[in-house]
């Protein structure tokens, strides 16, 4: 017995699936305290975009530091939020004819839902909200509540209501026109369905399984919130900051979501920080009505704000991204076709990809190939039946290509 088991809660789990102890960590790679190097397709779930202790950022950190820089400052002004709030805004939001105000609801990406459900709630007077099947918004009471998973659901130990699950693309036969039922039940005063506030949506669903909404479902979703004056608030934690090319996910179905909420990679370096974007029109918070401690972690500005500076001026690691995604497709693509005997699917956009197995067993088992063999993976999905493949953005095509390598001997030894 460690100290882990003996003194960690049970709740852990990501341990369970690689167990070892790790020390260091550098770009695409984690090491174990007895030397052994992991190559990491899984970016702490999408929290390290540009990888372990990136130099770039790590240095603005230690300067930072060094001047005895502001470490917490709750909501105050600080040199380093301003900073992020002109930078942000230089880089992400104006080029992209974004007009946001940016709220800092907490550290992590529940806190960025749990604000955005909140505030449509206060805007509109309303108490429902929609959202999807095989959704994932985080651990807390209401975003449980809009998400998906019957076991983590099971954990609030509470009723969790005042919200109403729609089929996700593709979720029924592909044949039934995509948003008939949602239609029929809003236009229908005997549907028994309330006003919804809000309609929450991940365009690619991580934990779901790396389930992809299609540009055009999207369009029509957010046609049909215009159409009935509910708030669309796309969930871009995981996917955001470059996961699927663009820097928001939402991008490429040419969409202006009503809110956004990002975390994990926003941070830059893997430090907390989480962001609420809201239309200016839609900021009726009054001071203090919504906030926490851990609202100005300004290390996570600083680290933040060099990684816009660093990757977001030009298009450059977009297109590194869509490139090395594609190559992630057509190796999965070819595991598919090399074993018929095995049902799989090859899903994903970017660097989101996944193979799909009959069974979580089976992802599983591919998984713990996987690890045997210095590649760290994890499993996604209802039933853990997705085998997920996130390297951080700034890996190399040498990295790439060997990782690739990996997981095709894993699925081989598990499937042939």
């Amino acid at each position: 017995m460690n100290v882990f088991e003996t003194v960690e809660s049970e709740v852990r789990s990501y341990c369970r699936s690689w167990p070892v102890v790790f020390d260091r960590a550098t770009g695409s790679w984690l090491y174990a305290e007895d030397g052994r190097a992991y190559l990491d397709f899984f970016a702490g779930a999408g929290a390290l975009n540009y990888g372990h202790n990136n130099p770039v950022l790590k240095q603005a950190l230690i300067d930072y530091i060094q001047r005895d820089g502001v470490t917490h400052a709750l909501d105050m002004q600080t040199v380093a939020k301003r900073d992020f709030l002109e930078t942000f805004t230089e880089v992400v939001t104006q080029p992209r004819a974004l007009d946001y105000k940016i709220m800092f609801p907490g550290p992590a990406g529940a806190n960025a839902v749990e604000a955005a459900l909140k505030l449509a709630r206060k805007i509109t007077g309303r108490e429902s909200v929609i959202n999807f099947t095989n959704a994932f918004h985080g651990m807390t009471l209401g975003a449980l509540s809009v998400t998906g998973n019957s076991m983590k659901r099971g954990g609030a130990g509470i009723p969790l209501v005042h919200a109403t699950p729609m089929p996700y693309d593709n979720y029924l036969d592909g044949k039934v026109e995509d948003f008939l039922w949602f239609e029929r039940l809003l236009e229908d005063s005997g549907s028994g369905l309330n006003e919804p506030a809000a309609v929450i949506v991940e365009t690619v669903q991580g934990e779901g399984g790396i389930n992809v909404a299609r540009d055009e479902w999207l369009r029509g979703l957010a046609d049909l919130c215009k159409q009935h004056e509910i708030l669309l608030i796309v969930d871009d934690v995981q996917m955001g900051c470059g996961r699927t090319g663009p820097f928001f996910s939402f991008e490429s179905a040419g969409i202006t979501p009503d809110i956004v909420c990002l975390s994990k990679s926003i941070g830059g370096y893997g430090l907390p920080l989480a962001l609420t974007l809201l239309r200016p029109e839609l900021d009726i918070w009054a001071p203090g009505e919504h906030n926490g401690t851990f609202r100005g972690i300004n290390p996570a500005f600083v680290a933040s704000t060099e990684a816009l500076r660093t990757y977001w001026t030009d298009d450059k690691l977009e297109k590194s991204t869509l490139a090395k995604g594609e190559q992630v497709g057509r190796v999965m693509s070819s595991l598919v076709d090399a074993l018929p005997g095995t049902p799989m699917l090859a899903k994903g956009r970017g660097l989101a990809r996944g193979l799909s197995f009959e069974t979580g067993e089976l992802a599983s088992k591919v998984c713990r190939a996987a690890f045997d063999r210095g590649l760290l993976m994890e499993t996604s999905g209802p039933e853990g039946e997705v085998a997920k493949v996130m390297p951080p953005l700034t890996v190399t095509d040498d990295e790439l290509a060997q990782g690739l390598d990996l997981l095709a001997e894993s699925v081989h030894a598990v499937c042939a």
